[in-house]
């Protein structure tokens, strides 16, 4: 028992001796105010300077940013548009779980004229009694991780499930081991408008992420000249002369394949592909 009151004693001792440490340290503080305030207030008017050039820089956004009456006039003429050739009896209610999310996210996104194609694809989707099954709620979550540039990749699949890339790998001469170069490269880029072919692997990556898109470690697709424009390319011939320039070191190239996954068949057919050309 004794030990007990003894062990509780100094429990409560060193609970005192931090209070009383941290007492004695804000009683301290006013000591040090006057040296503090000067350098306080220079920090306090660069804070003001760097915030002003923040709000400068943030009002673009904010103009950016939609309210009802664009999202209204969206909906009223371009979801209109992509339903004039539906029969006005098989028009129907959207399913709110997902109408709602992609009328939210049209605030941060609808000026952004490839994401707001697949959004009002979606929607027309949604309200077509022949293909409002389609219109899966995840689809709201992919436009929104989506780049116009990667919306524009996606254009390149809607009637072709399957596209030859390479990868330039930079290999030792005696083969024990090597490496990647330039990843996934395809002419993907060309055919859709995207100005810079270096991002183009990245968009894949994110595709891939995404769930729409799959490239198999082991996968080709058959044909002599399947693979031979992506080998020919200035570029890809051009790096694998450099590479077979260096000492002890050779190019290689290495054949695969992006294919669209089920998820992603379904993603292009419902955002992707003109819901008026559906048939």
């Amino acid at each position: 028992m004794t030990e007990e009151v003894e062990s509780q004693s100094k429990a409560e001792g060193n609970v005192e001796g931090t209070i009383n440490a941290t007492t004695g340290l804000v009683k301290a503080i006013p000591i040090y105010q006057d040296a503090i305030q000067p350098a306080a207030k220079e920090i306090g008017k660069a804070l003001g300077t760097i915030a002003k050039t923040v709000n400068v820089a943030l009002a673009p956004v904010s103009a950016l940013i939609w309210g009802y009456d664009h999202i209204k006039d969206f909906v009223d003429n371009k979801v209109s548009e992509k339903l004039q050739n539906t029969p006005e009896e098989n028009i129907i209610t959207p399913p709110p779980h997902v109408a709602g999310p992609a009328l939210e996210s049209l605030k941060y996104t609808g000026n952004i004229e490839e994401l707001r194609e697949l959004y009002a694809n979606l929607l027309a989707s949604s309200m077509d009694i022949a293909t409002s099954q389609m219109a899966h709620p995840c689809f709201v979550e992919i436009i929104k991780q989506l780049s116009a540039d990667e919306a524009k990749l996606l254009t390149a699949f809607i009637s072709v499930f399957e596209e030859p890339i390479v990868s330039i790998k930079n290999m030792r001469e005696d083969n024990t081991g090597g490496r990647d170069h330039f990843r996934h490269f395809s002419l993907l880029g060309d055919r859709t408008g995207i100005a810079d072919y270096n991002l183009v692997p990245n968009y894949l990556d994110n595709l891939c992420r995404l769930g729409i898109i799959e490239i198999p470690d082991i996968y080709t697709l058959l044909g002599d000249d399947t693979y031979k424009k992506l080998e020919e390319h200035p570029m890809v011939v051009a790096t694998a002369k450099m590479i077979d320039q260096l000492d002890g070191r050779k190019s290689e190239i290495n054949k695969k394949t992006i294919k669209v996954t089920g998820l992603g068949e379904q993603f292009i057919k419902t955002c992707v592909k003109d819901h008026r050309a559906i048939g």
